[in-house]
């Protein structure tokens, strides 16, 4: 049993965030101890590490809410955790495609040569949208 200090650090998880998924009921509330100490045991640990995890991948509070609940049934075949997976895929990659969009456009404003603030690319173009090159 671990008491919610060591569970965090054996998780990586502030403790704050420990409270929150369990008042969002990722976690079940854990038993107490006769001190009214929360004390979580290792499959607590297990399901905070994969929440953990799924928030370093990005996925949603919703997602992981089914993704746990998908890890709750192992006779079931795992497509919906694929299409779950394939879907924050897609995300990144959009989340990627506009971050060069963006990278493109600061690249191309901050090579300006002006000599000064009033013919100055980036403020010109900060200004003014319709002088980027690209939509982002």
């Amino acid at each position: 049993m671990f008491s919610i200090g060591e569970l965090s650090k054996r998780a990586g998880v502030k403790i704050p965030t420990i409270r929150y998924y369990e008042q969002m009921g990722l976690i079940a509330a854990p038993e107490r101890s006769e001190g009214n100490q929360r004390r979580y045991t290792k499959e607590g640990l297990k399901r905070l590490s994969f929440i953990r995890h799924s928030r370093e991948l990005g996925f949603s509070i919703d997602d992981i809410r089914g993704l746990l609940d998908l890890s709750q049934h192992p006779e079931k075949p795992c497509d919906d955790a694929h299409d779950m997976a394939a879907r924050r895929l897609q995300d990144v990659r959009a989340r990627i495609a506009k971050l060069r969009r963006l990278e493109r456009e600061l690249k191309r404003i901050s090579s300006c040569e002006a000599d000064s603030i009033a013919h100055c690319a980036v403020i010109e173009t900060l200004a003014d949208h319709k002088l980027c090159e690209t939509e982002h």
